[in-house]
């Protein structure tokens, strides 16, 4: 087993530990009110993507790692009204299931929620360019280093092995450290990246460091 864990191979569990096997869905379906919202479909050729053919320099500024890690930001007349949903709450990006619009040729995915409007973004297709960014950014108070003497200082860098979510297969990146962020810049594009959620870097198969995605 990997670093001699014996749970190491166990299939993960999609429930919560705290109270027995349920999907984390259905616990907030059960402890939160339905709130009627829309579902905006976004275009695949909307020019809000052109973030994602944008060419860095080698290295790249701080001005362009701010660019390529920006989040994307929708609004309502950004797209067409394709469905209704109970609640943005339920709802996380990247996800397929639960949504119960049909019709379309690919099927429709989250890019984004917004529960202050309590709208839902989609977008159609696992290659839709709202899922897929080439870079994300941690707030360098939010860093934490496994490896203190691997640690980056401001204007450095470095490749490693990045993963943005439990079992994902590790993807070659490079970090670069700035004055407020670590940008991380990968190879190729990753799909539903999400504030809040962690990334973690390795060399090999040891944990460097970690951090919260901004």
């Amino acid at each position: 087993k990997k670093a001699g864990l014996i749970t190491a191979d166990k299939r993960d569990s999609q429930g919560l530990c705290f109270i027995g096997k349920v999907k984390l869905p259905e616990f907030l379906q059960q402890q939160l009110k339905p709130i009627e919202g829309e579902i905006i479909e976004i275009d695949r050729e909307h020019n809000l993507f052109s973030l994602n053919k944008i060419q860095i320099g080698s290295p790249p500024s701080s001005d362009e790692l701010l660019l390529i890690s920006k989040k994307y930001s929708y609004h309502q007349n950004d797209g067409k009204v394709v469905g209704e949903h109970k609640g943005a709450h339920y709802f996380t990006i990247g996800q397929r299931k639960g949504l119960g619009v049909g019709g379309t040729p690919l099927p429709l995915f989250v890019i984004e929620t917004n529960t202050q409007k309590n709208i839902i973004y989609v977008g159609q297709g696992a290659e839709h360019p709202g899922l897929l960014r080439p870079s994300l950014r941690v707030k360098t108070e939010d860093v934490h280093w496994l490896r203190s003497d691997l640690k980056l200082n401001s204007g450095e860098q470095k490749q490693y092995l990045v993963r943005i979510r439990y079992r994902q297969t590790l993807q070659k990146a490079v970090l670069y450290q700035r004055d407020e962020y670590l940008f991380i810049v990968f190879d190729n594009p990753q799909s539903a990246i999400a504030a809040g959620q962690f990334v973690a870097w390795y060399k090999e198969d040891e944990l460097i460091g970690s951090g919260v995605i901004d």
